[in-house]
């Protein structure tokens, strides 16, 4: 695929010092969102990869927004010019059998040649940018967390200030971005088919994580050969909760590492659901239909981090890691509105920053 995958020169001398000798090799390549390269609402261990790398490759990936074709963008003012034109080549090519049984119209799958079920997938988040002028903000009828309050369909308009980094929402309020992938997930289990890109799960998906920013870092569960990434539903800002179903969502493009660590290698441990690091934070989530479900996993998520035979991180006891949580950590509704709701514990690295 010459005209959409392009091979980068490696990376500097300098930021190869920063990584492990095996990783010296990586290199980076782009690709771009295409009716070839789209995964139209769905995650799948049986989708064919539109881009195979190795273990230390960064991928830079270009996405769409869920804010819908040209024509419905134009109707909430935004201008033909501000439109890039591959998303009417997206929307008017890519075929009807092709699409859902989501909505999200996602870019992969990419396929990382090392990765095996029972792997550990680290996916670095490394840099996100925001593509276009503008967001969109919608709910629907009989969708979003109060659906009785509000029977009826609406969208709106949220233009964005790329430079002072601000959405202007309404007059006098303006809105901080903070760009970040509403979806980023890999494959679930091949068992679950053509899984659905709107509930989160063991495979992350649909997360709606506001703290998955560049420099963040997130580790999977591999669950099919190959990992299979795709990522979607940029947004450029949310709330926690994400409670009328839509962030400010919009076009973002974003460059990952992949890093594969293998189920035998030393200090690797069973990973069942996705977590992630900031450079300040800890974080541990949880996804279920019910809400006090979800909560029980991602707080039970935290308490297996702390308590790993893990040099690299904390190790400390069950009951003092269930205490700890309780006086130091933060346990947040991540959203509220994808099938299944998200919590995410949130613990402070600096709680054990060593003298």
């Amino acid at each position: 695929m010459p005209t959409v995958l392009a091979r980068a020169a490696a990376l500097s001398a300098a930021a190869l010092l920063a990584i492990p000798a095996a990783l010296a090799q990586e290199a980076t390549q782009t690709l771009l969102a295409t009716p070839t390269t789209v995964a139209w609402g769905y995650y799948s261990a049986r989708a064919k990869p539109v881009l195979t790398v190795k273990s230390g490759d960064t991928v830079t990936i270009q996405t769409l927004s869920t804010c819908g074709p040209p024509e419905r963008l134009k109707t909430l003012g935004i201008a033909e010019a501000d439109i890039p034109p591959y998303v009417a080549d997206i929307y008017t090519k890519v075929p009807a059998a092709d699409k859902g049984p989501g909505g999200h119209i996602l870019t992969g799958p990419v396929a990382i040649t090392e990765a095996e079920p029972g792997d550990i997938l680290e996916v670095r988040i490394q840099k996100i940018d925001i593509d276009v002028p503008w967001s969109c903000n919608s709910f629907g009828a009989g969708r979003g967390f109060l659906p009785n309050d509000f029977p009826y369909s609406h969208s709106r308009l949220v233009p964005l200030d790329r430079e002072k980094m601000i959405g202007h929402f309404a007059p006098g309020i303006d809105v901080p971005l903070h760009p970040f992938f509403g979806s980023i997930g890999i494959a679930p289990p091949e068992s679950a088919g053509k899984y659905n890109s709107a509930p989160p799960w063991m495979h992350g998906g649909n997360m709606d994580n506001k703290e998955l920013v560049a420099g963040t870092t997130v580790f999977y569960p591999v669950n099919a050969k190959g990992a299979l990434f795709e990522a979607g539903d940029g947004h450029a800002a949310q709330g926690n909760g994400e409670v009328d179903i839509t962030a400010l969502e919009t076009q973002l493009t974003g460059t990952f590492q992949f890093i594969v660590h293998k189920a035998s290698g030393e200090n690797t441990h069973r990973l069942l659901w996705p977590r992630a690091e900031t450079p300040t934070q800890y974080i541990a989530m949880g996804f279920d239909e019910d809400l006090k479900t979800a909560t029980e996993m991602a707080i039970r998520n935290m308490i297996t981090f702390l308590t790993e035979q893990n040099p690299d991180h904390p190790h400390i006891s069950r009951d003092d890691a269930y205490a700890l949580i309780s006086v130091a950590c933060d346990v947040d509704i991540t959203q509220l509105v994808d099938t299944k709701s998200g919590v995410h514990v949130m613990c402070p690295k600096i709680l054990f920053a060593k003298p």
